[in-house]
């Protein structure tokens, strides 16, 4: 999603750009792909979890090491976001750069941006958005559909609302490493249907990237990442093998838990909790509605991270570059001259 509110630096950044571009002449591209296309195949995460080892604690269970409040901000064109990682406390979690909960309604969105240098993972938790980009991709993703996108070189693309009411859902940014921060862009679509999801000792869980309870996700992760949507009912408990080494966190969407260890205080909806070292993380519902949450692990790239707006590369030369690319209609960044959203 673009990041254009007039009080942030990549609102700076895209206003310099659209002054670049304010002479130019776009027209609707034309061709359509599928999303049958889409490259789905087995996830290249190394993950150990079993539906055994995930029913017992942990020898380093990983602890909450900080927790922040997410807060609305206005972002985009009149849309709301809750963000956490990316913030003014969590700037960034290696390899994750920016975790956005949205909330939108018409005729508000995120129109024309563009990206290079990452991945975006769009999930859908309520409503409906369509996506249109400048190669002609489109797609509309509804309640507990996916769109994991690798802008890789560069893509331009608009994410805007597809029915009445509140739209809300969750989009999380995942850095590339430097060796595939120029690859060609591609997706994964996956339709609620199609999302791996478990169950046991009532604890749901739809495993976007990764493995639970012993079942994998199809989704193919180019920087190695776990990404999950757990549901627990009162009562229940719930313990998460972890790779070691690997940065984690949870996002709460709704009810509260307690996180880590069992004397723990519970945190509720929209904190983040940052968690520490360890190989697995044991969450209790002790209220008396579900609990819902969002965990998200990934192997550090302990790579620089020089970050412009919509643009994340490893040096200020690169961005420089970045800019320059999209200004001109180059490396990637051609077809971006010749168009405009529907």
């Amino acid at each position: 999603m673009p990041r254009h509110s007039a009080a942030s630096p990549i609102y700076t950044a895209l206003a310099r750009l659209a002054n670049f571009n304010s002479g130019r002449r776009v027209l609707l591209a034309s061709r359509k792909t599928s999303s049958s296309s889409a490259r789905t195949i087995m996830s290249s995460s190394s993950s150990s979890s079993s539906a055994a080892a995930a029913s017992v604690p942990f020898q380093s269970p990983r602890k909450v090491v900080k927790k922040v409040l997410s807060l609305s901000q206005s972002e985009g064109q009149g849309a709301t976001v809750r963000r956490s990682i990316g913030g003014h406390e969590v700037r960034n979690l290696d390899p994750f750069l920016l975790l956005d909960e949205f909330s939108v309604s018409k005729p508000a969105g995120f129109p024309d941006h563009p990206h290079r240098g990452f991945e975006t993972v769009t999930y859908m938790l309520d409503g409906v958005f369509t996506h249109q980009d400048f190669s002609g991709h489109t797609g509309t993703i509804r309640t507990g559909d996916v769109q994991w996108m690798t802008a890789g070189r560069g893509i331009v693309h608009s994410e805007m609302p597809a029915a009445d009411g509140v739209q809300k859902g969750l989009q999380l940014w995942i850095n590339l490493a430097s060796k595939d921060k120029m690859i060609e862009p591609r997706y994964q679509e996956l339709e609620s249907k199609d999302i791996s999801q478990a169950e046991k000792d009532g604890v749901a869980v739809r495993i976007i990237a990764g493995e639970a309870f012993g079942v994998r996700s199809p989704v193919y992760t180019q920087t190695p990442t776990m990404y999950m949507d757990f549901t627990m009912q009162p009562g229940s408990q719930l313990h998460q093998p972890i790779p070691e080494g690997w940065n984690a966190f949870v996002y709460i969407i709704e009810g509260e838990g307690v996180f880590g260890k069992e004397g723990a205080a519970p945190a509720s909806a929209h904190h983040c909790l940052v968690l520490g070292a360890g190989d697995g993380l044991s969450v209790w519902n002790r209220s008396g509605a579900p609990l819902r949450f969002a965990l998200a692990a990934g192997q550090p790239l302990n790579e620089p991270v020089v970050q412009q707006g919509p643009f994340v590369m490893n040096s200020r030369a690169q961005i420089q570059q970045a800019m320059e690319d999209y200004y001109y209609g180059r490396n990637g960044f051609e077809k971006a001259s010749q168009w405009s959203s529907a």
